[in-house]
């Protein structure tokens, strides 16, 4: 399952994301990845909460970005829950360009039964058709 939420720049997208993530812990049997661009947020999160900056990795757009997660899934197969914070500004490409992640995300989600969450800065006419079904 895949969750969006969404936003202008400064609306509180981040704030959303990590109460999302520090709730999930309670219900949570297996692990939880928080995944984003900056440590801003690090100490704000429970620490059952894999936190993982990807500027530490030099992910360099959506393809990459792809990689990186199936790889952090591949790692584990107890994971339950995975929150990407900012993945716009990751994969380094408009929203209406990633149909191909979404793609992608879906099926890793369905394939290990994962519930994913994003954060996407875009209003909600901004946001392309193939994402309609994870609102």
């Amino acid at each position: 399952m895949i969750k969006i939420i969404y936003g202008a720049k400064g609306t509180g997208k981040t704030k959303m994301i990590i109460q999302a993530a520090n709730e999930a812990v309670e219900a949570a049997k297996g692990h939880l990845i928080f995944i984003t661009d900056n440590k801003r947020c690090m100490y704000d999160l429970e620490r059952e909460v894999r936190f993982i900056d990807v500027s530490d990795y030099d992910i360099a757009g959506e393809a990459a970005l792809c990689g990186f997660i199936k790889g952090v899934i591949a790692g584990n197969h107890d994971n339950e829950y995975v929150f990407i914070d900012g993945v716009v500004r990751i994969a380094g490409k408009p929203v209406a360009e990633m149909a191909t992640f979404f793609y992608m995300l879906e099926k890793v989600a369905k394939n290990n039964n994962l519930v994913v969450t994003v954060s996407v800065s875009a209003s909600r006419e901004e946001l392309p058709d193939f994402v309609e079904k994870y609102l």
